[in-house]
């Protein structure tokens, strides 16, 4: 099996696990995936009881790796994050008491009804993957991946995220309502039971950090690479924006694409990658201008006229073309005898032009 052949086969292998319980939003899925793939963290955001905590937990579930769920409330306090250090009376010295952010996936189930405060007490632990307690670092387990959930319609009791931690989630998902079949299939789905108890771990830690070392490895046509970074340049230069998008989210774009095109079963990204992949990835670094917040126009509806303006580049092929076999290889010197014995051969061998121009004797 070949390196992105073993990618695309442990992405399929999720997304079957996950479909135990989700109904129908396999591009979600596939969000979350290219997130858990680039080392990245994901902030579900939508309205009440669309399922962002159930699809965290079934993804979870679906991984062998060490889990928790973290409720965010507005007494919460950041050592109920990060852990405190706590006096041991038997060995006369304070012991260090992990907090629930040391596991490999982590819930921050409504991560906007606690204060700036407890918020903050993730940043360094989404940053740095270490959390420092009374001046000593505390590793994070391998992958560490944080999923937040946030209900934007609830303002009361609610503190909005700052950008400095908006800009540190990989990708902003918003799953929307189900079809009409797909809220049928979940009514019978749950009827009798949570099918989220059934789902047993398919992928281990070890398969994630080699399918992170593949998609590293997609190749990125340098044409390409110039619309990533047009598209960048022009959210920054945009009137109606007024924070443009970072290098920290160029940097995210480009691994994502990377990431996406390695779950589909490509070894190079295509345009179509970077445009699927502009809302989720670019939207939530963005803060609207003034004259853009008096109309009431969305980032998303900026960002779509950048997409719209910007010329898509059009090659044959994206694939990375190897060079010949001997492109590189170097003719060997010749020494001085078989250069003179070369120009001899090529005088005595040269044809005499004529004035005329015909080939042959001088006139």
């Amino acid at each position: 099996m070949s390196d992105i052949a073993y990618v695309q086969e442990l992405a399929q292998r999720l997304r079957d696990n996950v479909a135990q319980v989700i109904v129908g939003k396999d591009g979600v899925v596939d969000q979350l995936l290219v997130a858990l793939f680039c080392e990245g963290h994901v902030l579900l955001e939508d309205v009440p009881g669309i399922g962002k905590t159930m699809l965290a937990k079934t993804l979870a579930a679906s991984l062998g790796i060490s889990f928790q769920r973290i409720q965010f409330t507005p007494d919460l306090l950041p050592s109920d994050i990060v852990g405190v250090s706590v006096y041991n009376r038997k060995t006369d010295d304070f012991e260090y008491r992990p907090g629930p952010v040391l596991a490999g996936i982590v819930l921050a189930d409504e991560i906007n009804r606690a204060g700036p405060r407890t918020q903050s007490a993730l940043l360094e632990a989404m940053e740095e993957r270490h959390v420092t307690v009374d001046g000593v670092e505390h590793a994070l387990p391998y992958p560490f991946f944080l999923m937040a959930t946030e209900n934007p319609v609830e303002l009361a009791g609610t503190f909005p995220l700052p950008e400095a931690q908006m800009d540190r989630f990989l990708i902003q998902v918003g799953m929307g309502y189900p079809e009409r079949e797909e809220e049928r299939e979940i009514l019978h789905r749950f009827r009798t039971d949570n099918p989220l108890v059934r789902v047993r771990p398919v992928v281990g830690a070890d398969e994630i950090r080699r399918a992170v070392s593949i998609c590293r490895e997609v190749y990125v046509h340098p044409v390409l690479e110039d619309y990533l970074l047009d598209l960048v340049q022009a959210t920054r230069d945009d009137g109606g924006l007024d924070l443009g998008v970072s290098p920290r989210g160029s940097l995210a774009y480009y691994r994502t694409a990377q990431a996406f095109a390695a779950i589909q079963g490509r070894t190079y990204v295509i345009p179509d990658d970077l445009q699927q992949l502009a809302t989720p990835v670019l939207r939530h670094r963005l803060i609207p201008g003034p004259d853009t917040r008096l109309h009431g126009t969305s980032v998303a509806s900026v960002l779509e006229g950048i997409l719209d303006r910007a010329p898509v580049p059009v090659e044959e092929n994206w694939q990375e073309i190897a060079p010949p076999a001997n492109a590189l290889e170097m003719p060997a010197p010749i020494d001085a005898s078989e250069a003179e014995g070369l120009e001899n051969d090529l005088t005595l061998e040269s044809p005499v032009t004529a004035v005329d121009g015909r080939s042959g004797e001088q006139s």
